[in-house]
Protein backbone atom coordinates (compact mmCIF):
# COMPACT_ATOMS: atom_id res chain seq x y z
CA UNK A 1 0.00 0.00 0.00
CA UNK A 2 1.33 3.43 -0.96
CA UNK A 3 1.67 5.47 2.25
CA UNK A 4 2.73 8.75 0.64
CA UNK A 5 0.45 11.58 1.70
CA UNK A 6 1.73 14.10 -0.84
CA UNK A 7 2.33 12.97 -4.43
CA UNK A 8 3.56 15.02 -7.40
CA UNK A 9 1.31 13.40 -9.98
CA UNK A 10 3.35 14.38 -13.05
CA UNK A 11 6.60 13.12 -11.54
CA UNK A 12 4.83 9.86 -10.60
CA UNK A 13 3.64 9.33 -14.21
CA UNK A 14 7.11 10.15 -15.58
CA UNK A 15 8.79 7.65 -13.27
CA UNK A 16 6.70 4.64 -14.28
CA UNK A 17 6.50 2.36 -17.33
CA UNK A 18 3.50 2.82 -19.61
CA UNK A 19 0.61 0.75 -18.30
CA UNK A 20 -2.12 -1.07 -20.22
CA UNK A 21 -4.51 1.66 -19.09
CA UNK A 22 -2.35 4.35 -20.76
CA UNK A 23 -2.13 2.27 -23.93
CA UNK A 24 -5.93 2.17 -23.90
CA UNK A 25 -6.05 5.96 -23.74
CA UNK A 26 -3.74 6.08 -26.77
CA UNK A 27 -5.89 3.59 -28.68
CA UNK A 28 -9.14 5.44 -27.94
CA UNK A 29 -7.63 8.78 -28.98
CA UNK A 30 -6.28 7.18 -32.17
CA UNK A 31 -9.77 5.86 -33.01
CA UNK A 32 -11.28 9.31 -32.45
CA UNK A 33 -8.60 10.92 -34.64
CA UNK A 34 -9.34 8.31 -37.35
CA UNK A 35 -12.98 9.42 -37.34
CA UNK A 36 -11.73 13.00 -37.49
CA UNK A 37 -9.51 12.20 -40.49
CA UNK A 38 -12.35 10.49 -42.36
CA UNK A 39 -14.74 13.38 -41.81
CA UNK A 40 -12.12 15.99 -42.70
CA UNK A 41 -11.52 14.32 -46.08
CA UNK A 42 -15.05 13.13 -46.84
CA UNK A 43 -16.13 16.10 -48.97
CA UNK A 44 -13.24 15.56 -51.33
CA UNK A 45 -14.47 12.01 -51.94
CA UNK A 46 -18.00 13.06 -52.90
CA UNK A 47 -17.33 16.46 -54.52
CA UNK A 48 -17.50 15.11 -58.14
CA UNK A 49 -20.84 13.44 -57.39
CA UNK A 50 -22.23 16.62 -55.85
CA UNK A 51 -21.12 18.72 -58.82
CA UNK A 52 -22.82 16.32 -61.19
CA UNK A 53 -26.06 15.90 -59.24
CA UNK A 54 -26.54 19.55 -58.27
CA UNK A 55 -25.27 20.88 -61.63
CA UNK A 56 -22.88 23.35 -60.00
CA UNK A 57 -19.45 24.53 -61.04
CA UNK A 58 -16.20 23.66 -59.34
CA UNK A 59 -16.02 27.25 -58.09
CA UNK A 60 -19.40 26.78 -56.39
CA UNK A 61 -17.92 23.87 -54.44
CA UNK A 62 -15.42 26.26 -52.84
CA UNK A 63 -17.75 27.56 -50.09
CA UNK A 64 -18.81 24.01 -49.26
CA UNK A 65 -15.23 22.80 -48.95
CA UNK A 66 -14.15 25.92 -47.07
CA UNK A 67 -17.09 26.00 -44.65
CA UNK A 68 -15.75 23.14 -42.56
CA UNK A 69 -12.30 24.78 -42.46
CA UNK A 70 -13.73 27.95 -40.92
CA UNK A 71 -15.65 25.82 -38.45
CA UNK A 72 -12.48 23.94 -37.50
CA UNK A 73 -10.66 27.21 -36.73
CA UNK A 74 -13.49 28.58 -34.59
CA UNK A 75 -14.08 25.24 -32.86
CA UNK A 76 -10.43 25.04 -31.82
CA UNK A 77 -10.49 28.56 -30.37
CA UNK A 78 -13.64 27.88 -28.35
CA UNK A 79 -12.86 24.36 -27.15
CA UNK A 80 -9.55 25.05 -25.41
CA UNK A 81 -10.82 27.31 -22.61
CA UNK A 82 -13.88 25.08 -22.15
CA UNK A 83 -11.65 22.03 -21.80
CA UNK A 84 -9.42 23.68 -19.21
CA UNK A 85 -12.51 24.63 -17.21
CA UNK A 86 -14.79 21.60 -17.58
CA UNK A 87 -12.38 18.78 -18.44
CA UNK A 88 -10.89 17.12 -21.52
CA UNK A 89 -13.27 14.17 -21.68
CA UNK A 90 -16.51 16.17 -21.74
CA UNK A 91 -15.33 18.43 -24.57
CA UNK A 92 -13.97 15.51 -26.63
CA UNK A 93 -17.24 13.61 -26.37
CA UNK A 94 -19.28 16.73 -27.16
CA UNK A 95 -17.04 17.40 -30.19
CA UNK A 96 -17.50 13.84 -31.48
CA UNK A 97 -21.25 14.19 -31.03
CA UNK A 98 -21.30 17.47 -33.00
CA UNK A 99 -19.20 16.41 -36.00
CA UNK A 100 -20.77 12.94 -36.30
CA UNK A 101 -24.37 14.18 -35.95
CA UNK A 102 -23.96 16.99 -38.45
CA UNK A 103 -22.04 14.79 -40.87
CA UNK A 104 -25.06 12.52 -40.74
CA UNK A 105 -27.40 15.47 -41.30
CA UNK A 106 -25.29 16.54 -44.30
CA UNK A 107 -26.38 13.35 -46.04
CA UNK A 108 -29.86 14.83 -46.36
CA UNK A 109 -28.84 18.27 -47.67
CA UNK A 110 -30.57 19.25 -50.90
CA UNK A 111 -28.81 22.52 -51.74
CA UNK A 112 -25.21 23.81 -51.62
CA UNK A 113 -26.20 26.36 -48.96
CA UNK A 114 -27.62 23.68 -46.68
CA UNK A 115 -24.51 21.57 -47.14
CA UNK A 116 -22.18 24.51 -46.40
CA UNK A 117 -24.08 25.40 -43.21
CA UNK A 118 -24.04 21.83 -41.92
CA UNK A 119 -20.36 21.40 -42.80
CA UNK A 120 -19.53 24.57 -40.87
CA UNK A 121 -21.20 23.19 -37.74
CA UNK A 122 -19.51 19.81 -38.22
CA UNK A 123 -16.24 21.72 -38.49
CA UNK A 124 -16.78 23.16 -35.00
CA UNK A 125 -16.64 19.62 -33.65
CA UNK A 126 -13.66 18.67 -35.79
CA UNK A 127 -11.75 21.70 -34.53
CA UNK A 128 -12.36 20.74 -30.92
CA UNK A 129 -11.38 17.07 -31.24
CA UNK A 130 -7.75 17.19 -32.30
CA UNK A 131 -6.20 19.65 -29.80
CA UNK A 132 -8.08 18.08 -26.89
CA UNK A 133 -7.01 14.55 -27.82
CA UNK A 134 -3.43 15.86 -27.97
CA UNK A 135 -3.80 17.45 -24.54
CA UNK A 136 -5.41 14.40 -22.94
CA UNK A 137 -2.78 12.01 -24.27
CA UNK A 138 0.08 14.38 -23.38
CA UNK A 139 -1.12 14.45 -19.78
CA UNK A 140 -1.15 10.66 -19.55
CA UNK A 141 2.23 9.89 -21.13
CA UNK A 142 5.67 10.09 -19.46
CA UNK A 143 7.98 12.70 -20.91
CA UNK A 144 10.48 10.14 -22.18
CA UNK A 145 7.89 8.54 -24.52
CA UNK A 146 5.56 11.44 -25.22
CA UNK A 147 6.96 12.22 -28.67
CA UNK A 148 6.43 8.77 -30.11
CA UNK A 149 3.03 8.31 -28.49
CA UNK A 150 1.49 11.56 -29.67
CA UNK A 151 2.82 11.24 -33.21
CA UNK A 152 1.57 7.63 -33.24
CA UNK A 153 -1.87 8.92 -32.29
CA UNK A 154 -1.71 11.47 -35.10
CA UNK A 155 -1.09 8.73 -37.63
CA UNK A 156 -4.78 7.96 -37.08
CA UNK A 157 -5.68 11.08 -39.05
CA UNK A 158 -3.85 9.86 -42.14
CA UNK A 159 -5.20 6.35 -41.63
CA UNK A 160 -8.75 7.69 -41.42
CA UNK A 161 -8.28 9.85 -44.49
CA UNK A 162 -6.64 7.05 -46.46
CA UNK A 163 -9.13 4.35 -45.54
CA UNK A 164 -11.91 6.84 -46.23
CA UNK A 165 -10.93 6.88 -49.89
CA UNK A 166 -11.32 3.11 -50.18
CA UNK A 167 -14.56 3.13 -48.17
CA UNK A 168 -15.98 5.94 -50.30
CA UNK A 169 -15.02 4.14 -53.51
CA UNK A 170 -16.78 0.97 -52.34
CA UNK A 171 -19.93 2.82 -51.24
CA UNK A 172 -20.13 5.00 -54.35
CA UNK A 173 -19.93 1.89 -56.52
CA UNK A 174 -23.28 0.69 -55.11
CA UNK A 175 -24.95 3.71 -53.51
CA UNK A 176 -25.23 7.49 -53.84
CA UNK A 177 -22.93 10.06 -52.21
CA UNK A 178 -25.26 10.19 -49.19
CA UNK A 179 -24.02 6.77 -48.08
CA UNK A 180 -20.47 8.08 -47.65
CA UNK A 181 -21.67 10.77 -45.24
CA UNK A 182 -24.03 8.41 -43.42
CA UNK A 183 -21.19 5.97 -42.80
CA UNK A 184 -18.88 8.73 -41.51
CA UNK A 185 -21.57 10.13 -39.21
CA UNK A 186 -23.27 6.98 -37.96
CA UNK A 187 -20.18 4.97 -36.94
CA UNK A 188 -18.74 7.45 -34.39
CA UNK A 189 -22.25 8.27 -33.21
CA UNK A 190 -22.89 4.60 -32.46
CA UNK A 191 -19.53 4.30 -30.70
CA UNK A 192 -20.08 7.41 -28.59
CA UNK A 193 -21.56 5.55 -25.56
CA UNK A 194 -18.60 3.15 -25.57
CA UNK A 195 -16.15 6.05 -25.79
CA UNK A 196 -17.95 7.75 -22.93
CA UNK A 197 -17.56 4.62 -20.81
CA UNK A 198 -13.92 3.82 -21.65
CA UNK A 199 -12.30 7.25 -22.11
CA UNK A 200 -10.95 8.63 -18.81
CA UNK A 201 -10.63 12.22 -17.70
CA UNK A 202 -7.16 13.72 -17.40
CA UNK A 203 -5.80 13.05 -13.93
CA UNK A 204 -3.75 16.26 -14.07
CA UNK A 205 -6.81 18.28 -14.99
CA UNK A 206 -8.72 16.72 -12.09
CA UNK A 207 -6.02 17.94 -9.73
CA UNK A 208 -6.26 21.46 -11.14
CA UNK A 209 -10.06 21.43 -10.85
CA UNK A 210 -9.76 20.23 -7.24
CA UNK A 211 -11.61 16.96 -7.77
CA UNK A 212 -12.03 14.66 -4.75
CA UNK A 213 -8.86 12.85 -3.74
CA UNK A 214 -10.60 9.48 -3.92
CA UNK A 215 -11.52 10.06 -7.60
CA UNK A 216 -7.92 10.89 -8.55
CA UNK A 217 -6.53 7.99 -6.50
CA UNK A 218 -8.92 5.54 -8.16
CA UNK A 219 -7.84 6.75 -11.62
CA UNK A 220 -4.12 6.46 -10.85
CA UNK A 221 -4.61 3.04 -9.28
CA UNK A 222 -5.82 1.85 -12.69
CA UNK A 223 -2.35 2.81 -13.94
CA UNK A 224 -0.65 0.63 -11.34
CA UNK A 225 -0.72 2.93 -8.33
CA UNK A 226 -1.67 1.89 -4.81
CA UNK A 227 -2.91 5.15 -3.39
CA UNK A 228 -5.23 5.61 -0.47
CA UNK A 229 -8.30 7.81 -0.59
CA UNK A 230 -6.66 10.42 1.65
CA UNK A 231 -3.54 10.83 -0.54
CA UNK A 232 -3.09 14.44 -1.65
CA UNK A 233 -1.93 15.08 -5.22
CA UNK A 234 0.00 18.15 -6.39
CA UNK A 235 1.34 19.69 -9.59
CA UNK A 236 4.63 21.51 -9.34
CA UNK A 237 3.63 24.45 -11.55
CA UNK A 238 2.65 28.09 -11.06
CA UNK A 239 -0.96 29.02 -10.56
CA UNK A 240 -3.00 30.12 -13.57
CA UNK A 241 -6.49 31.50 -13.05
CA UNK A 242 -8.82 29.30 -15.09
CA UNK A 243 -11.33 32.09 -15.67
CA UNK A 244 -8.85 34.04 -17.81
CA UNK A 245 -6.71 31.42 -19.52
CA UNK A 246 -6.79 33.13 -22.93
CA UNK A 247 -5.20 36.29 -21.53
CA UNK A 248 -2.71 34.13 -19.62
CA UNK A 249 -1.25 33.05 -22.97
CA UNK A 250 0.30 36.54 -23.04
CA UNK A 251 1.37 36.82 -19.41
CA UNK A 252 4.13 35.46 -17.16
CA UNK A 253 6.57 35.04 -20.04
CA UNK A 254 4.30 33.02 -22.35
CA UNK A 255 3.58 35.75 -24.94
CA UNK A 256 6.69 35.36 -27.09
CA UNK A 257 6.46 31.58 -27.15
CA UNK A 258 2.73 31.64 -27.88
CA UNK A 259 3.17 33.91 -30.90
CA UNK A 260 6.07 31.80 -32.20
CA UNK A 261 3.98 28.63 -31.96
CA UNK A 262 1.17 30.36 -33.88
CA UNK A 263 3.56 31.53 -36.61
CA UNK A 264 5.21 28.12 -36.93
CA UNK A 265 1.90 26.26 -37.11
CA UNK A 266 0.51 28.80 -39.60
CA UNK A 267 3.51 28.38 -41.92
CA UNK A 268 3.43 24.59 -41.74
CA UNK A 269 -0.29 24.39 -42.51
CA UNK A 270 0.13 26.85 -45.38
CA UNK A 271 2.54 24.45 -47.08
CA UNK A 272 0.58 21.29 -46.24
CA UNK A 273 -2.84 22.47 -47.38
CA UNK A 274 -1.59 24.11 -50.56
CA UNK A 275 0.06 20.83 -51.54
CA UNK A 276 -2.92 18.77 -50.33
CA UNK A 277 -5.35 20.79 -52.39
CA UNK A 278 -3.31 21.73 -55.43
CA UNK A 279 -0.52 19.19 -55.90
CA UNK A 280 -2.41 17.13 -58.55
CA UNK A 281 -3.17 20.33 -60.47
CA UNK A 282 0.45 21.46 -60.15
CA UNK A 283 1.65 18.13 -61.50
CA UNK A 284 -0.88 18.20 -64.33
CA UNK A 285 0.47 21.59 -65.42
CA UNK A 286 3.79 19.82 -66.05
CA UNK A 287 2.19 17.27 -68.35
CA UNK A 288 1.80 14.41 -65.86
CA UNK A 289 -1.29 12.21 -66.25
CA UNK A 290 -4.16 12.30 -63.77
CA UNK A 291 -3.29 8.84 -62.51
CA UNK A 292 0.35 9.79 -61.88
CA UNK A 293 -0.72 13.04 -60.23
CA UNK A 294 -3.01 11.11 -57.88
CA UNK A 295 -0.17 8.75 -56.96
CA UNK A 296 2.12 11.70 -56.19
CA UNK A 297 -0.54 13.28 -53.99
CA UNK A 298 -0.85 9.95 -52.19
CA UNK A 299 2.92 9.79 -51.65
CA UNK A 300 2.82 13.21 -49.99
CA UNK A 301 0.15 11.94 -47.59
CA UNK A 302 1.90 8.62 -46.93
CA UNK A 303 5.07 10.39 -45.93
CA UNK A 304 3.25 12.02 -43.01
CA UNK A 305 2.83 9.07 -40.59
CA UNK A 306 6.41 7.85 -41.10
CA UNK A 307 7.81 11.35 -40.71
CA UNK A 308 5.72 11.99 -37.61
CA UNK A 309 6.86 8.82 -35.84
CA UNK A 310 10.53 9.48 -36.72
CA UNK A 311 10.30 13.07 -35.49
CA UNK A 312 8.57 11.96 -32.30
CA UNK A 313 11.28 9.37 -31.59
CA UNK A 314 14.03 11.95 -32.18
CA UNK A 315 12.26 14.47 -29.94
CA UNK A 316 12.32 11.94 -27.11
CA UNK A 317 16.11 11.69 -27.46
CA UNK A 318 17.23 15.19 -28.52
CA UNK A 319 16.32 18.85 -28.14
CA UNK A 320 12.71 18.94 -29.37
CA UNK A 321 12.65 22.39 -30.98
CA UNK A 322 15.94 21.76 -32.78
CA UNK A 323 14.60 18.47 -34.17
CA UNK A 324 11.45 20.19 -35.45
CA UNK A 325 13.44 23.08 -36.92
CA UNK A 326 15.92 20.81 -38.70
CA UNK A 327 13.12 18.71 -40.20
CA UNK A 328 11.29 21.83 -41.44
CA UNK A 329 14.60 22.98 -42.96
CA UNK A 330 15.07 19.64 -44.72
CA UNK A 331 11.58 20.05 -46.18
CA UNK A 332 12.52 23.55 -47.33
CA UNK A 333 15.66 22.25 -49.04
CA UNK A 334 13.71 19.49 -50.79
CA UNK A 335 11.16 22.05 -52.04
CA UNK A 336 14.02 24.19 -53.37
CA UNK A 337 15.67 21.17 -54.99
CA UNK A 338 12.45 20.25 -56.78
CA UNK A 339 12.05 23.84 -57.92
CA UNK A 340 15.63 24.04 -59.22
CA UNK A 341 16.05 20.63 -60.82
CA UNK A 342 12.41 19.82 -61.74
CA UNK A 343 12.81 16.10 -61.08
CA UNK A 344 10.58 13.65 -62.90
CA UNK A 345 9.78 9.95 -62.72
CA UNK A 346 10.98 8.02 -59.68
CA UNK A 347 13.09 10.92 -58.39
CA UNK A 348 10.01 13.16 -58.35
CA UNK A 349 8.08 10.57 -56.33
CA UNK A 350 10.96 10.23 -53.88
CA UNK A 351 11.20 14.00 -53.35
CA UNK A 352 7.43 14.38 -52.90
CA UNK A 353 7.47 11.56 -50.34
CA UNK A 354 10.39 13.17 -48.47
CA UNK A 355 8.68 16.56 -48.52
CA UNK A 356 5.60 14.91 -47.02
CA UNK A 357 7.74 13.23 -44.37
CA UNK A 358 9.49 16.45 -43.41
CA UNK A 359 6.68 19.02 -43.44
CA UNK A 360 3.99 16.71 -42.02
CA UNK A 361 6.46 15.16 -39.60
CA UNK A 362 7.60 18.52 -38.25
CA UNK A 363 3.98 19.66 -38.00
CA UNK A 364 3.15 16.57 -35.97
CA UNK A 365 6.16 17.34 -33.81
CA UNK A 366 4.52 20.63 -32.87
CA UNK A 367 1.60 18.61 -31.49
CA UNK A 368 4.05 17.06 -29.05
CA UNK A 369 5.98 20.24 -28.29
CA UNK A 370 3.08 22.64 -27.66
CA UNK A 371 1.37 20.76 -24.77
CA UNK A 372 4.68 20.60 -22.91
CA UNK A 373 5.09 24.38 -23.17
CA UNK A 374 1.98 25.23 -21.15
CA UNK A 375 1.01 24.26 -17.57
CA UNK A 376 -2.02 22.05 -17.06
CA UNK A 377 -4.33 24.94 -16.11
CA UNK A 378 -4.01 26.51 -19.58
CA UNK A 379 -2.69 23.61 -21.67
CA UNK A 380 -5.84 22.92 -23.70
CA UNK A 381 -6.29 26.66 -24.32
CA UNK A 382 -2.72 27.05 -25.55
CA UNK A 383 -2.85 24.01 -27.85
CA UNK A 384 -6.32 24.83 -29.18
CA UNK A 385 -5.48 28.44 -29.94
CA UNK A 386 -2.35 27.34 -31.77
CA UNK A 387 -4.62 25.11 -33.88
CA UNK A 388 -7.25 27.80 -34.38
CA UNK A 389 -4.93 30.67 -35.29
CA UNK A 390 -2.65 28.42 -37.33
CA UNK A 391 -5.65 27.08 -39.23
CA UNK A 392 -5.87 30.43 -41.03
CA UNK A 393 -2.75 29.29 -42.90
CA UNK A 394 -4.74 26.35 -44.27
CA UNK A 395 -7.66 28.61 -45.19
CA UNK A 396 -5.37 31.13 -46.89
CA UNK A 397 -3.38 28.59 -48.89
CA UNK A 398 -6.50 26.73 -50.01
CA UNK A 399 -7.98 30.02 -51.19
CA UNK A 400 -5.00 31.53 -53.00
CA UNK A 401 -3.53 28.34 -54.48
CA UNK A 402 -5.32 28.91 -57.77
CA UNK A 403 -4.27 32.57 -57.84
CA UNK A 404 -0.62 31.65 -57.28
CA UNK A 405 -0.74 29.11 -60.08
CA UNK A 406 -2.25 31.72 -62.37
CA UNK A 407 0.39 34.33 -61.47
CA UNK A 408 3.29 31.83 -61.60
CA UNK A 409 2.33 29.19 -64.20
CA UNK A 410 5.70 27.41 -64.21
CA UNK A 411 5.51 24.18 -62.23
CA UNK A 412 8.74 24.93 -60.38
CA UNK A 413 7.51 28.32 -59.16
CA UNK A 414 5.11 26.87 -56.55
CA UNK A 415 7.91 24.84 -54.98
CA UNK A 416 10.08 27.96 -54.72
CA UNK A 417 7.18 29.86 -53.13
CA UNK A 418 6.45 27.12 -50.59
CA UNK A 419 10.11 26.91 -49.58
CA UNK A 420 9.76 30.34 -47.93
CA UNK A 421 7.06 29.46 -45.34
CA UNK A 422 8.89 26.18 -44.66
CA UNK A 423 12.06 28.18 -43.93
CA UNK A 424 10.15 30.64 -41.74
CA UNK A 425 8.65 27.74 -39.78
CA UNK A 426 12.16 26.33 -39.19
CA UNK A 427 13.53 29.67 -38.02
CA UNK A 428 10.54 30.40 -35.80
CA UNK A 429 10.60 27.17 -33.82
CA UNK A 430 14.38 27.30 -33.32
CA UNK A 431 13.94 30.77 -31.79
CA UNK A 432 11.34 29.39 -29.39
CA UNK A 433 12.39 28.72 -25.83
CA UNK A 434 10.72 27.19 -22.82
CA UNK A 435 9.65 29.53 -20.09
CA UNK A 436 11.52 28.72 -16.91
CA UNK A 437 9.54 28.30 -13.72
CA UNK A 438 10.96 31.50 -12.31
CA UNK A 439 9.95 33.45 -15.40
CA UNK A 440 6.47 31.99 -15.30
CA UNK A 441 6.10 33.13 -11.72
CA UNK A 442 7.69 36.52 -12.28
CA UNK A 443 5.11 39.25 -12.25
CA UNK A 444 2.42 37.05 -10.70
CA UNK A 445 0.54 38.13 -7.62
CA UNK A 446 2.16 37.09 -4.35
CA UNK A 447 -0.71 34.79 -3.51
CA UNK A 448 0.04 32.85 -6.71
CA UNK A 449 3.59 31.91 -5.75
CA UNK A 450 3.10 28.75 -3.67
CA UNK A 451 3.06 26.25 -6.52
CA UNK A 452 2.33 23.23 -4.39
CA UNK A 453 -0.32 24.66 -2.14
CA UNK A 454 -2.44 25.81 -5.07
CA UNK A 455 -2.69 22.26 -6.39
CA UNK A 456 -3.59 20.48 -3.17
CA UNK A 457 -7.01 19.04 -3.82
CA UNK A 458 -9.58 18.99 -1.12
Amino acid sequence: MNTNKLVDIKAWIDSRPISAFQWRVLFLCLIIIMFDGYDAAVMGFIAPALIEQWHISRAAMGPILGAAMFGVAIGALIAGPLSDRFGRKKIILLAVLIFSAFSLICAFATTPLQMAMMRFIAGLGLGAVMPNCVTLLAEYMPERRKGVMITLMFSGFNIGSGLGGFIAAALLAHYHWNAVLIFGGALPLLMLPLLGYLLPESALNLVVRRAPRAQIAALLNRMGGQFQQDTAFVLNSPRIHRNSTISQLFHHGFARGTIILWVTYFMGLFVIYLLNGWLPTIMRSGGISLEQAAILAGLFQLGGPLGGILVGALMDKCNARVVIGVVYLLGCLCLLAQGIFAFSGVALGVFIFIIGMCINGAQNGLQVYSPAYYPTEMRATGVSWMHGIGRTGAILSSSIGGLLMGAFPAQSAIFFILALPALLAAISIVLHRNVSLSLKIKGAALDDLPALSQTLNK
